[in-house]
């Protein structure tokens, strides 16, 4: 039996499910690459949804980053993200959520990023995610390695369930 959504996530119901598709990757540091991605976003009845993130590089089929969290609901159309990287590194973000047409636009930028002694030196992360119907397109910019913020990744993937 699946729990009642919490009150404080009802906005970020769209988001719900498991979606798969393709990204690109670049950045002024490595070569540009391409990507297979699944997203899982669930919830327990709780004020938050669980987020998986996995990624697979097409041009060898090997697993490339993965990311494991929590997007929170704390109100009047505001969420946090709460993510850990087996990279060494710990993302803090906060943004909005904002209902559109047909499904949702969530806006997050990092407020804290804590990293192992060998972790990336990575500064500030920003994420757009856009859902409309079963389509889930984002965009990702950082700000590691010495570059200011800088776009790195954009994706589109589909609703599997």
């Amino acid at each position: 039996m699946e729990a009642e959504l919490h009150p404080d996530v009802v906005a970020l119901a769209p988001l719900l499910g498991s979606w798969s598709g393709e990204g690109s990757g670049q950045y002024p540091t490595i070569e540009p690459f391409d990507y297979r991605e699944t997203v899982d976003f669930r919830h327990v009845g709780k004020p938050f949804l669980a987020y998986q993130q996995r990624t697979v590089r097409l041009d060898t089929g090997m697993p490339a980053h993965s990311e494991m969290g929590y997007l929170r609901g704390v109100g009047e159309g505001r969420v946090e993200l709460v993510l850990a990287h087996p990279t060494g590194l710990a993302e803090l973000a906060a943004g909005s959520v904002e209902p559109t047409a047909d499904g949702l636009r969530l806006a997050l930028l990092t407020t804290e990023v804590a990293r192992t002694s060998t972790a990336k030196d990575v500064r500030t992360v920003e994420r757009v995610l856009l859902i409309t119907g079963d389509t889930l397109t984002y965009d990702l910019a950082m700000a590691a390695v010495g570059e200011p913020l800088t776009h790195h990744l954009h994706a589109t993937l589909h609703r599997t369930d």
